[in-house]
């Protein structure tokens, strides 16, 4: 498990930038014009696009925008506003390896089928889960005055938000979200994540027992074999019919996430040890 825990990138864009203001003339027009993909490398340039380090709250208004094209890019945070754009059926953030998490208003674009996204970079990763910055006292800050719970939707302060990490399943990747809350309740609205990441919200931070990662999973499935293999020696010693049966039956053709629930399930019940 990687025990690296990196620090937070808040906005440090300067708005005042070439860069930046020919970004946002971009989406105003893309806006008025009702176009259906958003590719700023394209229109800034790679010079100017390197110098995008998030994206203008505007890109609220891309509601027509089914594709976004961000790859290779020097981003280390998405805006909440992208939650507006409904449209966006694939997005491609592959090769921008400053995106360790996204905001949980990501989940609101119900018609992302798509996404291409370097989850090795991504906090709670499968392959090496890297560690969660601590939330304890809302290091995300914003730019702008107003701002909304990432929940029921509602205006509140930055003091009184409460900020959380949940992962759940975004295009096709599984993806750590920034969830800005304003009250308990919205807290028990939250969906439940994805079955192979932690199973509550967090607030992250060095104590945090992540599940294991793609290598110690790959060890405790072979405890599973181990175990059928010894039922196969001598059934009535090792594990019950009913065990037995179960775990053979899920042996021939598995895949990645169906491995996944066995172990977990075991693990779980303390049929296997971690």
């Amino acid at each position: 498990m990687n025990k690296f825990i990196s620090r937070i990138q808040n906005d440090n864009q300067d708005r005042n930038s070439i860069a930046w203001k020919k970004l946002c003339e971009y989406i105003d027009l893309l806006a008025k014009e009702q176009g259906n993909e958003f590719y700023p490398e394209e229109v800034l340039g790679s010079k100017l696009y390197s110098e995008i380090y998030t994206l203008p709250e505007s890109i609220a208004k891309l509601n027509k925008v089914k594709r976004i094209s961000l790859g290779s890019s020097k981003l280390k945070r998405i805006p909440p506003q992208i939650g507006q754009m409904t449209s966006l059926e694939y997005v491609d953030f592959y090769g921008s390896y400053n995106l360790h998490w996204y905001p949980y208003e990501l989940s609101y674009c119900t018609n992302l089928r798509g996404s291409l996204i370097s989850t090795r970079a991504l906090y709670g990763n499968v392959m090496d889960r890297r560690g969660f910055p601590a939330l304890n006292k809302n290091p995300v800050s914003y730019v702008e005055d107003k701002l909304y719970c990432s929940v029921c939707k509602k205006e509140t302060k930055y003091d009184m938000l409460s900020q959380w990490w949940l992962s759940l399943n975004i295009g096709t990747d599984i993806v750590p979200l920034l969830v800005n809350s304003c009250s308990t309740r919205c807290n028990q609205l939250l969906p439940t994540p994805s079955k192979s990441a932690l199973q509550f919200p967090h607030k992250g931070g060095s104590n945090l027992e992540q599940p294991p990662n793609r290598e110690e999973l790959i060890v405790l499935w072979r405890s599973v074999k181990s175990k059928l293999k010894n039922a196969e020696i001598d059934i009535n010693k090792n594990v019950s019919h009913e065990l037995y049966d179960e775990m053979k039956s899920s042996i021939p053709v598995i895949t990645e996430a169906e491995m996944w629930k066995i172990v977990i399930d075991k693990l779980n019940s303390g049929e296997i040890s971690y």
